[in-house]
């Protein structure tokens, strides 16, 4: 076999990670250990979502990852109520300012915290690392003395380009904020979803197939729909990691990826496409429909939302074209 054929197989097995295997990968965690043989939360309890605006649009999306974590647990046969409690660009400073109103009030059995990146992000919200380790264990500290059970999550990540400056600096900088989120989940006796660490591995993979595909070209983004706020896709990676984190099994999370595939508002795409995809207002995608559009722009090597604004781009032109002129 000669090297140039070598080269393309490698290729051409690389290309069907991105359309095929990769979202096995997401789906499956795979790549990650579950967490136990039982699962942690029971039928009938409450679990809080304490977090900044990822958090808010993942109970605010019917397919974020708030509530495909709660119908994970109804596919497990339990009932459980989530109590959302997002709020856009927030820190550690402004969650543990509103823990006691937003979350302790309402009187969970558990609580998922994510928090992380606006500490890091924007100059008008950093938090330096000492005072979010401070936050954030006050916030655990507070939790645990009022009988709430608690769920640490590390912060996902910054854009899906890695020769992104401004994006891969943030990322650099949070390395040290997940370090002590995963310290500090060991320390007080909680429950660990990793979610940077499921992000970054899956980008790895599609890092490798950008550069086998395309060479220098930015890589579309897959897991987000801005860099930043999760894609349909990105949402179940952080459900799956969340759902893994509290005991669920391999079993169990594909019985419940299963049945988000039905979702009938998986997305919007006036609402969850960058630059407001405005022509299309009002169409729903379920997940199923969403993921096999992923698939094809993933052979395209584009995002599903630039597959379809090229898409009805050119089918308006074919309009124009095709359009007579009014009878004067």
């Amino acid at each position: 076999m000669t090297r140039i054929r070598k080269e393309r197989i490698a290729t051409m097995k690389t290309l069907h990670l991105t359309s095929v295997a990769v979202f096995s990968l997401i789906l499956a965690g795979s790549s990650m250990p579950v967490s136990g043989e039982s699962i942690a939360v029971k039928d009938g309890q409450k679990v809080a979502f304490l977090g900044d605006s990822i958090t808010s649009c993942g109970f605010a999306n019917p397919a974020g990852y708030v509530n495909l974590v709660i119908s994970g647990f109804s596919t497990c046969g339990l009932k459980v109520t989530p109590i959302p409690a997002g709020g856009s660009g927030n820190n550690s400073k402004n969650l543990l300012s509103r823990i006691g109103k937003d979350v302790i009030a309402k009187k969970p059995d558990w609580v998922a915290i994510s928090c992380g990146i606006n500490d890091v992000s924007y100059p008008q919200n950093a938090c330096a690392l000492e005072p979010f380790k401070t936050n954030l264990t006050a916030m655990v500290d507070q939790c645990q003395a009022a009988g709430i059970k608690v769920m640490l999550l590390t912060a996902t990540v910054f854009g899906e380009d890695p020769a992104n400056p401004k994006d891969q600096k943030n990322n650099q900088k949070l390395i040290p904020y997940n370090d002590f989120i995963r310290t500090l989940a060991k320390e007080k006796n909680c429950l660990l979803a990793d979610l940077n660490a499921r992000m970054q591995a899956t980008l790895k993979s599609l890092q490798a197939v950008q550069g086998a595909s395309s060479g220098s070209a930015p890589p579309p983004n897959r897991l987000t729909v801005d860099g930043l706020h999760m894609s349909p896709i990105g949402n179940e990676m952080m459900a799956l990691g969340i759902l893994s984190a509290f005991g669920l099994t391999d079993s169990q999370l594909k019985a419940a990826g299963e049945t988000w595939d039905a979702l009938p508002n998986a997305m919007e795409l006036d609402k969850y496409v960058p630059n407001k995809f405005e022509l299309g207002k009002g169409v729903r995608l379920t997940m199923r429909q969403y993921k096999a559009l992923a698939t094809e722009a993933a052979k395209r090597n584009q995002s599903v939302s630039e597959m379809i604004n090229g898409t009805v781009a050119r089918a308006l032109d074919d309009l124009i074209k095709d359009a007579k002129p009014a009878k004067q």
